[in-house]
């Protein structure tokens, strides 16, 4: 593990100095306001140590004899004299360093011990992807750390009286031209590391590079961290204030893991046809992948396949390929091909319904960015690059692109030119009747950046320049960014309100498809208050299939298959898309319950996994058994457990957050839960808890209603259509008329299927559009069932008493 200072590159002879000390200055200054000084010596040094002491008599956090303490609450120990603390709050602070060692661009600086306490580490375990960890001591932080939580110790100024569990939150954030990270040594020492990405620009402090924050409930806490963050360096927007594109709401489907990069237009005819058929029409389109107009120099044609060498093409022009366009000297009679992109778009649009298509590019255009002194790229200017990684991407595990962009080199496009290339590849887009784009390999930026001003101000400019043009061109926001999970990216999220949260869907490989879920998660913690989080495609025919889309369900995000034409379970598609092609989106981004926070639910053989949610009227809630499938990357020991073995996990209407936002006034303090899986229904106090169990790859999904009284009699509850997983989210408002002799309640919402809720009495009529409709009503656990008709799109059922 690397201590104090550590140089990525070996520093020029003449080397630019960032002085990052002011604790008022703005998060990133424009390049004719940064402030430059040459040296930093000890007087300096003592300078701060006073201005550091200072700081404290006063004010909180404290940090007192080395020990870094937050309302009471030890957040670290053994902190060394060269960490400086900057208070933003009562609760919160900026914590960095300084170093007596030679100014680099890459520098390690320890700030204190952690020990005996839980953590939960999201980190990047490749150069585009992050994942959980947890542990208990700073040997279990990993390199490349992006958000540290810990569950707060007592410290000596610890009120008894007050035993609720707090915590305290690490954000290694942007100091002006440094990107931070954070990673623990074998001494429990947490360290944070900056980096410019570039050999000329080099420091030896970094005063700014961590934000640190307390508080007694961790949603709140992360939400009120980013908020603060956000206003203090306006670089970036919340997921709240961003307009979020349409296509979230309906059902889609991706070429990818279809075709990969064989896509032709025939077989998009196909896919869409067959789910169209099956009653689960795509009204979104991603076409991943192959069809544009590339060169791939190191894969020749009937030569063997050369792994890898698919991410050395580049792109030769921003139109699309022949098999998406018909060439000059192909007969019209004879032509496989459409005439044009624009040509086929408008086609499968009139054909099937479609509302969004997108198509797919890469940051740089292409994985090997542009072919250099080509017809259709030259005017971007384009010079090949040979990405270099940091050392804190090298420990981790590498990737397969990544390694064939290093030996073949990326055509990366002038930063003064890039503005243009967005700009003339989304008009012409636009004029081919698509509607938006998948962004991807946007971390590339990070690996050459040296020379063009470090990594985090190229990438300040490439997504300020892709942002711009994405409103210039499109409309309603649309972009889905990916493999961008680096802070450089996620701290320059202004307007993109989308972000693949986790590694790619591996259809084939059975031992990823628990950690898939776990991932995206977890890392839904972090992302979910900048952006709603992608969780990717995936085969509604597989033996994994119910675990994803239940995890779709209750996820908050879009929802999208890359089935094969014709390859589809129509049983699980028609449990997550209405006949319409909308789907039932939940209201945030689904994370982990507070009491799976510092659990591992892949690999320590006893935890389950539970993901929560809300709708506007119900809470949902998943339960996943992630076990023993699979083993965290980048890690040291197996996966506990085996597949044939069933876990069991308590839960209770309290593992749903801001269950406030619906319970409202007239809530008993009970809840209605009904299982997706068994179709039973439960009546549970709010702290009561159950047992749910689980086998490996088995889930369930709850939906949890409050359950309210009306005209002081009647009891109610809506559950919405228990056909559907997320059967809350067909339940768009709730509202009752009385006297004294009757009681009327009208639940309104859309979709047609089995709608359920429990009622503690059975009701004297129900009518669905003010038609009379028959009903069930089940005296054992009071469930009320009526059918709502195909065909009807929206209801207002009418259940009279």
């Amino acid at each position: 593990m690397l201590a104090n200072t550590n140089t990525m590159f070996s520093p020029p002879t003449t080397t630019r100095f960032l002085q990052l000390n002011s604790p008022f200055s703005s998060f990133l200054l424009p390049s004719n306001q940064r402030v430059l000084y040459h040296g930093h010596g000890g007087r300096r040094l003592g300078q701060l140590q006073k201005c550091r002491q200072s700081m404290f008599l006063n004010t909180k956090p404290v940090l007192k004899d080395g020990t870094l303490s937050i309302k009471g609450k030890e957040a670290l120990t053994g902190v060394p004299d060269n960490v400086v603390i900057t208070p933003l709050t009562d609760s919160s602070a900026f914590v960095g360093a300084t170093s007596t060692g030679d100014a680099s661009s890459r520098l390690v600086c320890k700030l204190g011990v952690i020990e005996d306490v839980r953590l939960l580490c999201i980190f990047r375990f490749k150069i585009w992807w992050m994942i959980p960890r947890v542990g208990n001591s700073g040997s279990d932080i990993p390199i490349e750390t992006q958000m540290l939580l810990l569950e707060a110790r007592e410290g000596p100024e610890f009120d008894a009286k007050n035993k609720a569990t707090s915590y305290i939150i690490f954000l290694p954030v942007l100091d002006g031209e440094f990107r931070s990270s954070l990673q623990g040594n074998s001494s429990n020492e947490l360290q944070f590391c900056v980096e410019s990405g570039d050999p000329e620009i080099v420091t030896s402090e970094s005063l700014k590079a961590v934000f640190v924050n307390y508080g007694n409930h961790p949603f709140d806490l992360i939400k009120e961290s980013m908020k603060i963050l956000e206003q203090q360096y306006g670089t970036f927007s919340l997921r709240e204030t961003k307009q979020l594109p349409g296509m979230l709401d309906w059902f889609g489907w991706c070429t990818w893991d279809a075709f990969y990069m064989e896509v032709h237009p025939q077989g998009i005819k196909d896919g869409l046809k067959s789910l169209s058929q099956g009653g689960t029409p795509a009204k979104f389109l991603i076409i991943d992948d192959g069809w544009q107009d590339t060169i791939n120099e190191f894969q020749k044609e009937g030569e063997p396949f050369v792994e890898g060498s698919q991410h050395g093409g580049r792109l030769l022009s921003i139109e699309e390929n022949n098999k998406f366009r018909r060439t000059e000297n192909e007969p019209q009679s004879e032509a496989q091909a459409p005439s044009g992109l624009k040509d086929f778009v408008t086609d499968i649009r009139r054909t099937f319904g479609l509302k969004y298509v997108y198509v797919w590019h890469a940051l740089m255009g292409y994985w090997g960015g542009l072919q250099p002194n080509a017809l259709g790229t030259k005017k971007y200017n384009p010079k090949l690059r040979y990405p270099v990684q940091s050392p804190g991407n090298l420990a981790n595990m590498r990737d397969v692109s990544m390694d064939a962009m290093e030996k073949y080199g990326v055509g990366t496009i002038d930063p003064a030119k890039i503005s243009q290339f967005y700009d003339d590849l989304h008009k012409y887009l636009v004029s081919q009747d698509v509607d938006g784009v998948k962004v991807d390999v946007q971390n590339i930026l990070e690996t050459i950046s040296s020379g063009l001003g470090g990594r985090v101000s190229l990438t300040r400019r490439f997504q300020q320049a892709l942002e711009k043009s994405i409103a210039a061109n499109f409309q309603d926001n649309s972009i889905i960014c990916c493999m961008g999970q680096s802070t450089d990216s996620i701290y320059h999220s202004k307007r993109s309100a989308i972000t693949r949260a986790s590694d790619d869907y591996y259809p084939s490989n059975p031992t990823t498809q628990t950690l898939h879920i776990a991932a995206v998660a977890f890392n839904s913690i972090f992302l979910g208050e900048v952006v709603v989080p992608d969780w990717d495609m995936f085969y509604s025919k597989h033996d994994a299939a119910e675990f994803h889309a239940v995890a779709r369900a209750v996820g908050g995000c879009g929802v999208y298959v890359s089935d094969k034409p014709g390859q589809h379970d129509f049983k699980v598609l028609k449990r997550l898309v209405l006949p319409n092609g909308s789907v039932l989106r939940a209201k945030y981004p689904g994370r982990p319950t507070r009491d799976c926070l510092f659990d591992d639910p892949v690999m320590d053989g006893k935890s389950l996994l539970k993901i929560w949610n809300l709708n506007k009227c119900t809470g949902v809630l998943g339960v996943f058994n992630c076990q023993g499938a699979g083993s965290w990357p980048c890690s040291k020991s197996n996966a506990q457990g085996d597949l044939s073995s069933e876990l069991s996990v308590k839960v209770s209407p309290t593992d749903i957050e801001y269950f406030e936002e619906v319970s409202g006034n007239l809530w008993t303090g009970d809840c209605a839960v009904f299982s997706s899986s068994t179709g039973s229904l439960l009546r549970l106090p709010e702290e009561e808890k159950f047992d749910v169990t689980l086998k490996v790859l088995q889930c369930d999904v709850f939906t949890v209603s409050p359950i309210k009284v009306y005209n002081k009699k009647n009891q109610f509850a809506p559950i919405g259509l228990i056909n559907m997983y997320n059967s809350g989210g067909a339940i768009e408002a709730i509202d009752f008329f009385s006297d004294s002799s009757s009681c009327e309640i009208h639940v309104k919402g859309r979709g047609a299927g089995n709608f359920g809720a429990y009622s503690s009495t059975k009701p004297k009529s129900c009518s669905i559009n003010s038609k009379i409709e028959e009903f069930d009503f089940r005296d054992e656990d009071n469930l009320l069932t009526l059918i709502v008709p195909d065909r009807t799109s929206s209801w207002d059922i009418a259940i009279c008493y």
